[in-house]
């Protein structure tokens, strides 16, 4: 194995682009090979008496499961923390907290709202700190989706993702990992909704379109993908987006005029009806329950990058 890195000098995993791109394929091969071992029943404890805190200032399903059971898994231990039961929520100042939680805790994955939020943890984090979710970004969420294309249909470098709906944080990572990969994202959104290029953290536009039709983004698609209408932190917006969205559905014919074989992607929970046609999450081009579970592998594999380097068994 290689020396666990320094304490001093930590790598964080804020915005997708936080990592290479060869970094990011050291991961997906890391990922193939632990969710190998544990198809197989195969003990890996790399991480043994390694502790994950997980501070989760937003609602979870899969991605508490997907950390703890992952820290588990590794040999590790996790603890959930709350900002509603601990002093974070209580006033305690962000760069305090970090200072604690990282001399008490080896890694930090945090669930929160703003990304200047985590900024300012991990700036002041004495160990990794990797983001579970903001207003801005979801990298890890991106991770388990590049992983599954691979998965399915080999290299995303060349292909043309169709992103359907809102430009919200995943739509964001979406982009920024077009760039790392050097693949094409066409984005439909209704007016009002477009992405901001800024808030994206884009260095340019060489690797996304913007479509006023979403049929014309999903034509000749080899991935369309989409979230909920309305993310957390916007239910006040619920009634409005569901008028403004009604023609962003990705239903049967949507995937008719993709690529033959194109795949559906979904982040989950999803809203049957509303942002996709049940026929279609339901259907043979769905891999939604692949990318679920490989948000527990890539977290994994990320997890030991992060606190031992590239390893290679």
């Amino acid at each position: 194995m290689s020396p666990a890195i320094s304490p001093a000098s930590p790598r964080h995993f804020l915005e997708f682009r936080d990592l290479s791109r060869d970094e990011l394929d050291h991961v997906f091969l890391r990922s193939q090979r632990i969710k190998a071992r544990f198809k197989a029943y195969e003990r890996y404890w790399p991480l043994q008496d390694r502790t994950l805190v997980m501070i989760f200032e937003k609602a979870s399903t899969r991605t508490r499961l997907s950390f703890e059971a992952g820290m588990h898994q590794l040999g590790g231990a996790a603890i959930y923390l709350n900002t509603r039961d601990s002093q974070l929520g209580r006033g305690e100042p962000v760069e305090d907290a970090a200072q604690v939680i990282s001399r008490m805790g080896d890694i930090v994955m945090i669930r929160t709202f703003e990304q200047a939020i985590i900024e300012r943890f991990a700036k002041n984090s004495r160990v990794p700190v990797i983001n579970g979710l903001t207003n801005e970004y979801h990298p890890c969420q991106i991770l388990a989706d590049i992983f599954t294309f691979i998965e399915h249909r080999g290299s995303i470098q060349g292909k043309t993702v169709a992103w359907i709906g809102d430009s919200n944080n995943v739509c964001n990572t979406w982009l920024q990992a077009a760039e790392v990969f050097d693949f094409k994202v066409n984005v439909s959104t209704p007016p009002g909704y477009e992405v901001e290029p800024e808030r994206a953290g884009l260095n340019g536009a060489k690797h996304f379109a913007q479509f006023a039709d979403p049929m014309d983004a999903a034509r000749g698609a080899d991935l369309v993908t989409t979230d909920v209408w309305t993310s957390m932190g916007f239910e006040a917006e619920n009634e409005e987006r569901k008028r403004d969205f009604a023609d962003w559905q990705v239903d049967a014919e949507m995937m008719q005029i993709a690529a033959p074989d194109t795949l559906f992607m979904h982040c989950l929970p999803a809203h049957r009806g509303e942002e996709v046609a049940a026929e279609v999450i339901d259907g043979p081009q769905s891999v939604v329950w692949d990318e679920a579970e490989n948000r527990l592998h890539t977290q994994k594999a990320l997890m030991e990058f992060l606190l031992l380097g590239k390893i290679n068994d």
